[in-house]
């Protein structure tokens, strides 16, 4: 794929699907969306494949400025990265989201917490910002823009009225972080062990 074509045609096919869903009847529609859910029914249910299908659906159309956002990361990842490793972080990050934010509410006896929807792209999302800020310049540019992202993703959590979404989004970039210092690690190695060669 050509850099930026897999953001499009995720970010595209996402919001078709979610323009499709709205013209569907309202009791078809919760149907449909409910079954893609990785909520904490489903998944005890043993309904694992959700753990792929939520990332395909968003319960209505995404804001043109998040849709935009979304073809923004996604698209430079894949120029940065390539589509494969784009992808892969992406569902890596939105799979292991989720499943931590199962472990914790799994016990949960609240019938609304265990039926809630949760499907959209922002899990995913938010793992590839992360891992991307291991594309930024080493040093003090690419702490400072982890330790943002991070703080920005954290504020939500410690607020009243938070959500489980705000700890998986918290999760997701945590996540992505921890796959870009992996990355910063190996090209470290990578250069140390080309400057030994060259000497």
């Amino acid at each position: 794929m050509n850099p930026i074509l897999l953001g499009v045609v995720y970010s595209g096919g996402v919001q078709l699907g979610a323009h499709a869903l709205d013209r569907l009847e309202p009791a078809e529609r919760e149907r449909l969306l409910r079954s893609c859910s990785t909520n904490v029914e489903n998944l005890t249910d043993g309904r694992w494949e959700t753990l792929l299908t939520s990332a395909f659906v968003v319960e209505e159309p995404m804001p043109l400025a998040y849709a935009l956002l979304l073809v923004a990361v996604l698209g430079y990842a894949e120029y940065a990265y390539g589509a494969w490793w784009t992808a892969a972080v992406f569902l890596f990050g939105h799979a292991a989201a989720t499943l931590l934010v199962y472990g914790a509410l799994r016990r949960t006896t609240d019938t609304r917490t265990r039926r809630a929807l949760d499907v959209g792209t922002s899990y995913g999302f938010n793992a590839v910002l992360g891992a991307l800020t291991s594309a930024l310049p080493r040093g003090a540019v690419r702490t400072t823009a982890r330790a943002g992202l991070l703080a920005l993703a954290a504020a939500p959590v410690v607020k009243r009225g938070r959500t489980f979404t705000d700890a998986g989004h918290l999760a997701a970039l945590g996540i992505g972080v921890g796959l870009s210092l992996a990355l910063d690690y190996l090209s470290e190695a990578k250069h140390r062990k080309m400057t030994r060669i060259d000497i």
